[in-house]
């Protein structure tokens, strides 16, 4: 089929409408105003080294019919799929890795649409040619290769096809077996995990902390202001800078996206102390930020952790996906699940040396979570 390929480097030369008439479902992370707000807070922009790139695909009568989120990076932070090495590796030998093309939300490792298009044998029609003109922009533009992280299985499968890398990574997720209330789920946990459970809740309890949980009409533009600023200290606290993300971007999705966003406020002695704010959808919650002035024993469990499993079975929600990394979640009931990525390496060289590394990492990858699945709290008949 004829596809006219075109880049844009801000999400805004599209309208929303023409966005959104590609996106599926209400997944907050690939909304127009979800993207665009972090362009228009200068959170992903040329400066912070995430320079918009967005690829759109229009058929022979100029009409929009898929779109693919890309971004030029000049570094590696804010990804979650960690290739430092590979980036020295390339200045020990004299070449230089970044630039590097990337697809995926900045800031959010969760799985979900990459290539956007409703039309699901279209797309599967587009993606063979994406792939190619991808490879060619790598090429013309000077970039040492393309990232696509955290596609869904289907992109992944139908990448799987061309001579892409495929990389493999752990992320700890809860799912909802429905659940009728948090004590319906701690009863699948043996005796010993359970009573450190509610250990672990009642210490938050016993200091006098109250929590809430905020979304819809209920949240405001002070309790944005409160958390930016637990967010903004806890960066500064434990990386010497202010996080990725502005005061201007958290003001943005009170405004633009208030119907995704929920959030956690800590408060002790009327004095709010701490908050994580999630996202969801009908198919899950995302946690992704959390922040605190004061620190009190127990108290990220309970707002990261705790309070996103009941808000997952008080609404119903399937999955809570609380953010990568941390093995403390297991024990709390997060299960060992695999994400994927997909590298094109343009340098044939190090694309084969750097085949054999993801060849030999999948195999660690994937002994360590049957490993991680045995360190579940859940008694032998839940596993």
């Amino acid at each position: 089929m004829q596809v006219e390929f075109e880049h844009v480097t801000s999400i805004s030369q599209v309208t929303n409408s023409q966005w959104q008439s590609l996106v599926e479902g209400e997944y907050p992370f690939l909304q127009y105003e979800y993207l665009r707000l972090l362009e228009s807070s200068n959170c992903a922009c040329t400066d912070t080294g995430w320079q918009p790139f967005h690829l759109l695909l229009k058929d022979a009568q100029k009409q929009l019919i898929a779109a693919l989120p890309l971004y030029i990076k000049t570094h590696s932070y804010g990804e979650y799929v960690f290739e430092w090495s590979w980036a020295d590796a390339y200045r020990r030998y004299g070449f230089q890795y970044y630039p590097k093309l990337l697809s995926a939300v900045p800031f959010t490792p969760v799985t979900g649409a990459r290539l956007l298009c409703k039309d699901e044998a279209l797309r599967a029609e587009l993606w063979p040619l994406v792939a190619a003109h991808i490879e060619q922009q790598c090429e013309q533009l000077g970039l040492s290769s393309f990232h696509l992280l955290f596609p869904q299985n289907k992109l992944k499968q139908q990448t799987n096809e061309t001579a892409w890398l495929s990389r493999q990574s752990v992320q700890f997720q809860w799912f909802n077996k429905s659940y009728c209330c948090f004590d319906d789920f701690t009863q699948t946990f043996t005796s010993r995990k359970r009573k450190n459970l509610k250990k672990e809740r009642a210490k938050v309890v016993n200091q006098g902390i109250v929590v809430q949980r905020l979304y819809g009409e209920a949240l405001t533009k002070q309790h944005m202001d409160e958390f930016y600023l637990f967010y903004k200290q806890t960066y500064l606290k434990r990386s010497g800078h202010e996080g990725y993300l502005s005061e201007v971007f958290f003001a943005g999705l009170l405004e633009y996206l208030a119907k995704n966003v929920m959030l956690v406020r800590a408060v002790k002695n009327d004095t709010a102390i701490a908050g994580a704010l999630y996202f969801f959808d009908k198919n899950g919650l995302y946690g992704r930020y959390w922040g605190c002035i004061e620190e009190v024993d127990a108290l990220h469990f309970e707002c990261c952790y705790y309070q996103g499993i009941e808000f997952c079975i008080e609404h119903k929600l399937p999955l809570f996906n609380p953010g990568t990394q941390g093995e403390h979640k297991i024990q709390r009931g997060f299960e060992p699940i695999i994400c994927h990525s997909q590298h094109w390496i343009v340098d044939t060289q190090f694309r084969e040396a750097i085949s054999r590394f993801t060849q030999q990492e999948t195999e660690h990858v994937q002994h360590y979570q049957k490993e991680a699945a045995t360190l579940l709290p859940f008694k032998a008949s839940e596993s």
